[in-house]
């Protein structure tokens, strides 16, 4: 069965090319003809799998081996998982001027049966910190949940003093804003749970060291890729939907990076470009090559999304969390900035293994590979009535800003394959003048909408024109105001297609941080469409009928 899949979004092309053209491509059995590490002779189950494991290992070994000194061990043998931050502001009180830690809440571990927090408390002018309820008992009057900040609006733990919101915002676009490190999670590999200590003055001088090891590994990357290797790309304009950081003085994507998290991932990008130069030097074919370093490249994606300076520490589960627990990148003022080798979550072991599964999965799916193209829904490159059926997810109006949040991919992306697919990443940022999304940024409310359906008419009228006479669509989409259904019907209406079914289906994780208290939407509709079958009308005259017949046949025309 022939399959075609196309996108506008860079991004997406490759995770479609990744799931739905190399898995099936080049993850079946295989012989193995050339000594690539495995017996000559053996059949290999998934080459695929087994190379992308392969040089990911490669990758992970190489890259500790140049900058695990960052990340170094305890003496008792303890591996650190993440060091926790806090931002910190002077506090406005001109009697006062202490140093504002901004933290959310003092939880570090809150279980059933473990609960673990940072005690502040105050000495010769200062917030420190002591760890409760680790090696001692918990104090019952301390709420852990009250922090020194709530939306930008900080509370001066010395002399009490409030900082409002628009000065917190002033003072981090001024520069004035700091960072501080509070706290080193650990993990033993011999024991069950983690422990927790006091960021000490060593964990900040290797810090530091990292920070002098950016400056020079930047230097020469950038003389050697002709760009520099840290994103210096701008972040979307202020007020985009779902982005609230540049109201913190971050303009470029390289700020959501503190220094030793740009070091490594500027430097598990240079390995990943090595292992590709490695894979053809062993006589790859180029093609298969790319495919490897492409599932590489996305596991140094999935390694930003826990190693970035929005990232929070998630004391429910003892774990770094995503930064996409919602489609959107909000401010967050404490961050875990996470050990890459430590081999927990947010680590580049499971960046891989969940690379992996992809991988072990999709190759099951079909025994044909998909053609994956770059192209917008409005222009399709392929002839009339051509598909048997079509399936389209179209964004959901105003819901998500799906291409600024897939530049924090891009960016990364561009860096270690962009050189692999120059159609692909020939713009600084993903293209956005032919998305279909109803942005305010930069239009009026009324331009947005007539723009999205506009678009999403346009987008219909092509699936009408390839679908075949008797062909079947499915749209899926879903909207909680009346104004995003009314453009998706009148895009339906206009275009051809007529709903001849439709179900909703749930479609979101329950878990995910969007549907926690919240009215998120959980299910999505899934609509059946047909090409609406038309006739020509014709018109019957009675009168001149009975005159025609009556010259015939007098007598009887009207008895």
């Amino acid at each position: 069965m022939e399959t075609y899949a196309g996108e506008y979004n860079p991004v997406a092309v490759l995770i479609l090319k990744c799931t739905l053209e190399y898995p099936q491509k080049y993850g079946k059995p295989k012989e193995v003809k050339e000594d690539w590490g495995l017996l000559k002779g053996s059949v290999v189950k998934n080459p695929l799998l087994e190379d992308v494991k392969k040089w990911g290992n490669w990758v992970l070994e190489s890259t500790k081996k140049e900058i695990g000194e960052f990340y170094p061990e305890d003496n008792g043998g303890s591996i650190p998982v993440g060091y926790i931050w806090a931002r910190t502001i002077p506090c406005q009180n001109p009697s006062c001027n202490a140093e504002i830690p901004l933290l959310r809440q003092f939880w570090l571990a809150k279980k059933d049966n473990k609960k673990v927090a940072l005690k502040p408390f105050v000495k010769n002018s200062r917030v420190e910190f002591e760890i409760v309820g680790q090696n001692n008992d918990f104090p019952e009057d301390f709420e852990p949940e009250k922090g020194t900040v709530s939306r930008a609006v900080a509370n001066c733990l010395v002399c009490g003093s409030i900082v409002d919101d628009k000065t917190t915002r002033k003072l981090f676009q001024e520069g004035k804003a700091g960072q501080r490190m509070v706290a080193v999670v650990l993990h033993h590999p011999k024991k069950r749970g983690k422990t927790y200590r006091l960021a000490t003055e060593k964990d900040l001088e290797v810090f530091r060291e990292a920070e002098k090891c950016l400056e020079e590994k930047r230097a020469k990357l950038m003389e050697e890729w002709g760009i520099d290797p840290v994103p210096d790309e701008p972040l979307p304009p202020k007020e985009t939907l779902g982005f609230r950081v540049q109201r913190y003085g971050m303009l470029k994507w390289g700020d959501l990076f503190n220094p030793r998290q740009k070091l490594a991932l500027i430097t598990f990008v240079e390995k990943v470009r090595q292992a590709h130069e490695l894979m053809l030097t062993e006589g790859r074919e180029e093609q298969y090559a790319r495919a490897v370093a492409t599932y590489l490249a996305l596991g140094v994606d999935r390694l930003a999304t826990f190693g970035c300076v929005i990232s929070r520490w998630e004391p429910m589960r003892e774990t770094p969390a995503n930064v996409f627990g919602r489609q959107a990148l909000p401010m967050m003022w404490d961050y875990v900035d996470i050990d890459p080798f430590s081999g927990m979550t947010g680590g580049w072991k499971l960046a891989l293994d969940w690379v992996l599964g992809v991988i072990g999965h999709c190759s099951q799916t079909s025994s044909t590979s998909a053609t994956v193209t770059q192209a917008s829904a409005t222009f399709l490159p392929y002839p009339d009535d051509y598909f048997d059926a079509v399936f389209t997810d179209p964004p959901y109006y105003d819901n998500v800003p799906y291409s600024y949040l897939s530049d924090f991919f891009y960016v990364w992306l561009k860096r270690t394959i962009g050189d692999l697919y120059p159609d692909l990443f020939s713009t600084p940022l993903t293209p956005k003048s032919k998305e279909i999304v109803a942005y305010t940024n930069e239009r009026s409310w009324e331009e947005a909408k007539e723009h999205f359906e506009a678009n999403l008419k346009k987008s219909f009228q092509e699936i009408y024109r390839v679908l075949k006479p008797d062909g079947i669509a499915t749209i899926v989409y879903t909207h909680k105001s009346t104004s995003g259904w009314e453009t998706l019907i009148n895009s339906l209406l206009d275009s051809g297609l007529v709903v001849k079914a439709s179900w909703p289906i749930d479609t979101e994780m329950k878990a995910r941080l969007r549907a926690k208290e919240s009215a998120a939407l959980a299910s999505s509709i899934y609509f059946v469409v047909r090409k609406m079958k038309r006739e020509e009308t014709g018109w019957y005259n009675l009168k001149s009928a009975k005159f025609n017949n009556y010259e015939q046949n007098p007598l009887n025309t009207f008895l």
